[in-house]
């Protein structure tokens, strides 16, 4: 064989030689792990209406800024545990034109991570506010808007979630619906929820304390316990109530101020974090956008260490509550 010689054997030996290798480094292994990888016990196939959203989410170029894989890295932690194979074991081909599974992991990571976004933000009307104009509830966000996926709410019977937008963002009427595409989109958004791996690193929220903490004994000081329920406010509370407690006007309460965080006894405070809470008059003003509970998410400490943080802060000045309270309460609400 001569190389310098005859072009054509050059070129078929680089061209058969690529296709080897990219069959021995990739192909293969590729189909080796999607046969042998059972999927997780607790995780179950998409319904009809996440899997339309799933194929919103890639016609919409989502995967072009949002990753769906977190690496074992210190700076992935806020997004949930380290990914595993068995985490897109029920992946599966998209129809019969294309037989191969989503391209969802991504590599871009200009936005956050959502291999766990239905957890880490379980709000539905947040997702829908996020989507119609990203700057509604962060205000700082570089995502575009999505307002094409929403319609005016013009009164008529629908089965959409009727979303009020806050006035800087909100169209003529200040009511918008989403569509069926919406709609889908934002189920399949909230079925994105990481199943706990035993030894797989903490979700966010443990991984937060574990952060804030750093070996720090459970007997912490003031300003300890303090930054810890910082943190967890900012990961858990801060995009539907905002960094400065002020809510957003007729969404998301605002909690500076606010007579249900501000009572001596902090009983109701404890059961709505841990509970969640929907259609609440507060202050006068009706609430029907749910809050999810964090019961299953938030231990004890971690739920008290928000509870204290949002009675002393933004001039909030209500008795503290401690971890033995919010045992008590859980334990009450569970029987």
């Amino acid at each position: 064989m001569n190389f310098h010689r005859n072009h054509w054997l050059l070129l078929g030996t680089i061209f058969f030689g690529f296709i080897g290798l990219a069959f021995i480094i990739a192909i293969l292994p590729a189909q080796w792990m999607q046969q042998n990888t059972e999927p997780l016990p607790e995780a179950e196939p998409l319904s009809d209406l996440e899997q339309r959203g799933l194929e919103v989410y890639i016609a919409e170029g989502c995967v072009a800024c949002h990753t769906q894989q977190v690496r074992p890295l210190a700076m992935d932690q806020p997004w949930g545990r380290p990914t595993a194979a068995a985490d897109y074991a029920l992946l599966g081909p998209m129809d019969v034109w294309r037989p191969y599974s989503p391209a969802v992991l991504g590599s871009a990571r200009t936005g956050p991570d959502l291999s766990n976004i239905g957890a880490r933000q379980s709000s539905e009307t947040w997702q829908y506010l996020h989507l119609y104009n990203p700057r509604a509830v962060v205000k700082d966000s570089i995502m575009p808007a999505y307002p094409w996926l929403f319609e005016p709410a013009t009164g008529a019977e629908s089965d959409a979630p009727v979303v009020t937008i806050p006035e800087a963002y909100a169209p003529e009427g200040g009511k918008v619906v989403p569509t069926e595409q919406g709609q889908a989109l934002v189920a399949y958004l909230l079925a994105l929820r990481q199943i706990p791996i035993e030894g797989a690193g903490g979700t966010t929220q443990e991984a937060s304390a574990e952060t804030d903490q750093k070996g720090v004994p459970a007997e912490e000081s003031e300003g300890q316990a303090g930054a810890k329920g910082d943190t967890l406010y900012a990961n858990n509370c801060a995009n539907c109530h905002q960094a400065n407690g002020q809510g957003l006007p007729g969404t998301f309460p605002p909690l500076a101020g606010n007579s249900l965080v501000l009572a001596e006894d902090p009983g109701e405070h404890i059961d709505t974090i841990l509970h969640g809470a929907q259609g609440r008059t507060i202050d006068g003003t009706e609430y029907t956008s749910p809050m999810p509970g964090f019961a299953d998410q938030l231990d004890d400490e971690q739920i008290a260490a928000i509870v204290n943080h949002e009675r002393t802060s933004w001039g909030n000045d209500a008795p503290t509550a401690t971890a033995e309270d919010v045992a008590g309460r859980r334990e009450a609400g569970e029987k």
